[in-house]
């Protein structure tokens, strides 16, 4: 497909003000988030709304994935006091809802699964139910005891994301593997029934709608219950470029598909992120 310079109409957006606030929060505590490291178009509509992705585990990746801005390389020593941080920026903020990610970790025995499960501690510790927990979590190279670990914490979602078809994977996300991803999700029902799981796709890298449809088949397999459908959008030279822009009125057209599915919830569009107004998400199939 020809790719114009220019951007569609539909992917123009306005930077509101008002992020400084939130800026101030998370340096002053040194804290990472996925909003800042991985280049969101979003980054400045939730801060200046007072949200924000935390990213624990250092703002250094193990893996190289080919359309993601997060730095690569050899990965920072582990901050124990990294899940306190996160409760007092809970507390700053003034926060009901919380995205708590990572980078991936294959350095760690564990894959990082004892530092997510001790944020899930303190905040449970100091917030009791007046706050809800979503943990956006790696793949943990397959370590299913690990994964126990996170899904026994008391969370409301557990999130990981497929980002794009198998065929893609090879070019996308090549230490990483579509079926195990999968499995990851299957798994965390199978250990708890009752948690909400959900998984994030990106269009526009050459994928078929065949292939979209047999994604979305195989995410209701693996029971499923949240799915997030976003544009991909290359947020720097080093990462692939776009395939092609994906219209609104298909992003429409998957929402519609997926519900019918049996997906309880949906945000399908141009600028839909995996943890992008995750609470109104998590809110719309309670």
């Amino acid at each position: 497909m020809q790719m114009s310079v220019q951007l569609p109409d539909w992917l123009t957006k306005k930077i509101p003000c008002g992020s400084i606030p939130t800026e101030n929060i998370l340096n002053g505590l040194n804290l990472n988030t996925v909003c800042v490291s991985a280049h969101c178009p979003n980054r400045g509509e939730c801060f200046s709304k007072g949200e924000a992705t935390f990213m624990i585990l250092g703002n250094v990746c193990t893996r190289n994935c080919n359309f993601c801005a997060v730095q690569k390389g050899r990965p920072l020593v582990v901050d124990l006091e990294e899940p306190k941080k996160i409760a007092d920026a809970v507390r700053e903020m003034g926060l009901k809802y919380i995205v708590v990610t990572s980078v991936t970790r294959d350095d760690l025995e564990d894959g990082g699964a004892s530092q997510f499960a001790e944020v899930a501690r303190l905040l449970r510790k100091f917030f009791k139910y007046d706050i809800g927990i979503e943990f956006l979590i790696p793949d943990l190279g397959g370590n299913w005891q690990a994964l126990e670990l996170i899904v026994r914490q008391d969370i409301n979602v557990l999130n990981h994301n497929i980002e794009t078809v198998g065929a893609l994977y090879p070019k996308v996300r090549p230490q990483a593997n579509y079926g195990r991803s999968l499995e990851l999700l299957k798994k965390a029902k199978d250990i708890k029934p009752t948690l909400f799981t959900k998984s994030g796709l990106m269009l526009g890298l050459g994928e078929s709608e065949k292939e979209i449809i047999q994604i979305l088949c195989d995410l209701r397999k693996a029971e499923c219950d949240f799915l997030t459908i976003g544009q991909y959008l290359r947020p720097g030279p080093g990462q692939l470029e776009v395939k092609e822009y994906i219209t609104p009125e298909d992003f429409e057209k998957y929402k519609t598909l997926a519900l019918g599915m049996g997906f309880i919830g949906v945000a399908s569009g141009p600028f839909v992120r995996s943890s992008y107004n995750a609470r109104s998400l998590y809110e719309s199939g309670n």
